[in-house]
C-alpha cells in the first residue's frame, strides 16, 4: 500500500503506551529510582483518579515560606491500601487526614509520599484527604526555565512573588498527584498574603477576605481540568484594567490584565494585541477553551509562562522576544502573548500524558506563532517567520523524551518541531484538511491528555496518510532526513537520481523540484534510488523547494561522455 494513498477509515481507539522506560531514537541514558518514582504510572498512582483540589496556603514573602493545606478528593479506580502523591523532600508534612478524621500514616522516599489507609479502598468509592504542610520551596534560579518560587521586588521595593514549575513539577511547592495524566476536574485556590498585597491566580475570582491579623485571602475557582504545573500564584501590588473579546459565536470573553502600576499605559497599548491573537487562534483551532475562567495576562518578573487562564507576562512591553526576532516580521508582534496564548489550546486544552511528550505543547505552540503571522501578515510572511527558526535548531537529541522517568526531549521541540509541522502541512497539501485536523484535535481530545501515538494516529487517519515514519524521523531522531539529489549530465541531457537518506528505513516524503523551467513537480522520494529526466537548460537551473519542506539537501552534479564521443576523442 502506498503510504501516501492510505484509505481513510473510522478512527480506532488510541492506546496510551506510557510505562516503557526505554531510550528513544538516539537517546541513551541511565535513570534512577527517583526518576522512576516521579515519572512512571505505578500501581499506587493508577489506583485513584483525582477529581478536585482545594489549595489553601499562606505565603510569607519575608520568610520565603508557604504553609497551609491541600484538600484532595478522588475516586478509587482499583482496590488498594496505599496511594502515591508527591511533595518535594525539603517541604514538611504535618499530617494527612482522611474524611473520617483519621490521621493516616505515610512514608516518604525522595519527592514521593506513599499514604497508607487502615483498610483496603473499594473501587468506585469517593475519598477525601487533607494534607497539612509547610516549608521554604526551592527558589527558581533562572525562571521560567528553572522551577521554583520567584521572590522578587518591584520598582518600589515591595514583594513581587510568582512561581514556575513546568518540567520541575508542581510538587515543588504544593502536595498533589504530580503526573500529567491525572488532572483534577476542577479546583479552588485560596492564597493568603500580607497586608497591602494582592494575589492573582487561575480561574474565576470569588472574592477576598481580610483576616483578623490584616492578612488577606484571595479565592479563585477553576471550572475546568488543569495540569498541576499550570496552577499559579502572583503576589504583588498590581494595577488592573479590563477588556472584552467577542468570539465568532457571539460570546464575550473577559480579558483581565494585571500589571505594575508604572507600566499601566504601556500595557494598555501592548495588550491591545490580545484580541487579534485570540481571533487568529479561534479561526485556526476553534473557540477559546476556558470561557468561564476568563483570560488574564499578569506581569511577572520572568519572561512568561502559559498558566491556564492566568498567563505570566514578562516581555518588557516589547515586540519580538524582548525586542529580538529571527526574522523581520517577528518584530511586528509580542512573542510572549502569541506563544503563551497558543498554549491555551496546545498544552492546556490538549495536554501530554507524559512529560516525554512535552513536544505536543511546545511544537504545536511554536508552530501556532507562524499561523498567527499568516492570519495577520499573509502566507509568505508566515513561511519567512517559520524558516527563520532554522538558526535556532541545535540537533542535540530527539524531540520526544523518555517515557516513564519524567524526562522531556530536546529544546528543539520549539524550532525544529514547528518546522516539522509546517513540513507536514505541505506533505498533506490540502490547507482546508490541515485546518480541519488542527480543529479536530482540539475537539476530539478536548480537556484530555494525549500521547505521541494518539497524535500520530489521529493525523494519519484524518489525512489518509501513514505518517508514522514521518513523525519517527523528525521527532524521535536527532537529525533531519537528507535528500540526495544527484544530476547526471550526458549528451546535454539531464537525469536526476534521488532518494532519502534517513534513520527510519521506510521513510518517504514528497519533495518539490524543478523538472522544467519555472515548473515545480512533486516527486515521491523514498530511501531507494529513483530517476527522472529533467527538461532544464543546465544543472545549475535545477531547484529544490526547501521553503515549505524542512530537510537537509545533498546535491551533486556529474558530467559524463557517451561511448561515441569517447571514441572520437581517442
Amino acid at each position: 500500500m502506498n503510504r501516501y494513498r492510505m484509505n481513510r477509515g473510522r478512527l480506532v481507539s488510541l492506546t496510551l503506551v506510557l510505562l516503557s522506560i526505554v531510550g528513544v531514537g538516539d537517546t541513551k541514558a541511565q535513570y534512577t529510582r527517583a526518576d522512576s518514582l516521579y515519572g512512571a504510572l505505578s500501581p499506587e498512582r493508577l489506583a485513584f483518579d483525582v477529581t478536585f483540589y482545594h489549595l489553601n496556603v499562606r505565603v510569607d514573602p519575608e520568610q520565603r515560606t508557604v504553609a497551609g493545606t491541600n484538600k484532595m478528593a478522588f475516586i478509587v479506580m482499583q482496590a488498594t491500601q496505599r496511594i502515591q502523591i508527591e511533595l518535594f523532600a525539603n517541604m514538611d508534612i504535618a499530617s494527612i487526614i482522611d474524611d473520617n478524621g483519621r490521621n493516616l500514616t505515610f512514608v516518604r522516599e525522595y519527592n514521593t509520599v506513599f499514604i497508607d489507609f487502615p483498610q483496603r479502598l473499594v473501587p468506585g468509592t469517593h475519598q477525601e484527604l487533607t494534607i497539612s504542610y509547610s516549608g521554604a520551596p526551592q527558589v527558581a534560579k533562572r525562571p521560567p526555565w528553572d522551577g521554583g518560587l520567584v521572590w522578587a521586588k518591584d520598582a518600589q521595593g515591595d514583594p513581587w512573588v510568582c512561581v514556575t514549575s513546568q518540567g520541575t513539577g508542581a510538587s515543588l511547592w504544593w502536595p498533589n498527584k504530580d503526573h500529567p495524566l491525572d488532572e483534577p476536574d476542577s479546583m479552588r485556590i485560596s492564597i493568603t498574603v500580607p497586608p497591602g498585597l494582592m494575589n492573582i491566580s487561575n480561574g474565576q475570582f470569588l472574592g477576598k477576605t481580610t483576616l483578623p491579623d490584616k492578612w488577606t485571602t484571595y479565592n479563585y475557582a477553576i471550572n475546568y481540568p488543569i495540569n498541576n504545573y499550570n496552577v499559579t500564584l502572583n503576589i504583588g501590588k498590581f494595577a488592573h484594567f479590563r477588556d472584552d473579546y467577542l468570539s465568532t459565536s457571539g460570546d464575550t470573553l473577559a480579558l483581565d490584565y494585571y500589571v505594575m502600576p508604572e507600566n499601566l499605559e504601556l500595557a494598555k497599548e501592548q495588550f491591545a494585541q490580545t484580541r487579534p491573537i485570540l481571533a487568529s487562534f479561534e479561526s485556526w483551532f476553534g473557540p477559546y477553551p476556558f470561557p468561564r475562567d476568563g483570560f488574564k495576562l499578569i506581569e511577572s518578573p520572568h519572561n512568561g509562562m502559559e498558566h491556564q487562564s492566568a498567563i505570566a507576562y514578562g516581555n518588557g512591553y516589547a515586540n519580538g522576544y524582548r525586542g529580538n526576532a529571527s526574522s523581520a516580521v517577528g518584530l511586528a508582534f509580542d512573542f510572549i502573548i502569541v506563544h503563551e496564548a497558543a498554549h491555551e489550546w496546545w498544552g492546556n486544552n490538549i495536554g501530554h500524558a507524559d512529560i516525554a511528550d512535552m513536544w505536543i505543547h511546545e511544537s504545536f505552540g511554536a508552530y501556532a506563532e507562524g499561523l498567527f503571522v499568516e492570519s495577520q501578515f499573509g502566507y509568505e510572511q508566515a513561511m519567512t517567520y517559520l524558516n527563520g527558526k532554522r538558526q535556532d535548531v541545535r540537533f542535540n537529541k530527539p524531540i520526544v523524551g523518555v517515557h516513564g522517568v519524567h524526562q522531556p526531549g530536546s529544546g528543539d521541540m520549539y524550532p525544529k518541531g514547528a518546522l516539522a509541522l509546517n513540513t507536514l502541512r505541505h506533505v498533506i497539501d490540502d490547507d482546508q484538511l490541515w485546518k480541519d485536523i488542527l480543529q479536530g484535535l482540539q475537539t476530539d481530545f478536548r480537556l484530555r491528555q494525549v500521547s505521541y501515538n494518539d497524535v500520530v494516529n489521529y493525523i494519519s487517519q484524518r489525512s489518509g496518510i501513514d505518517l508514522g515514519p514521518f513523525f519517527e524521523q523528525y521527532f524521535k531522531h536527532t537529525h533531519l532526513p537528507t535528500l540526495q539529489a544527484f544530476i547526471e549530465v550526458k549528451n546535454n541531457k539531464l537525469t536526476l537520481a534521488y532518494r532519502w537518506q534517513a534513520d527510519v528505513v521506510d521513510f518517504e516524503m514528497p519533495v518539490r523540484v524543478t523538472t522544467a523551467p519555472n515548473v515545480y513537480s512533486t516527486l515521491m522520494a523514498t530511501t531507494k534510488w529513483q530517476k527522472v529526466e529533467l527538461n532544464l537548460p543546465s544543472a545549475e537551473s535545477f531547484q529544490v523547494d526547501t521553503t515549505h519542506f524542512y530537510f537537509k539537501l545533498q546535491r551533486k552534479t556529474f558530467y559524463r561522455l557517451d561511448l561515441l564521443e569517447r571514441l572520437q576523442r581517442k
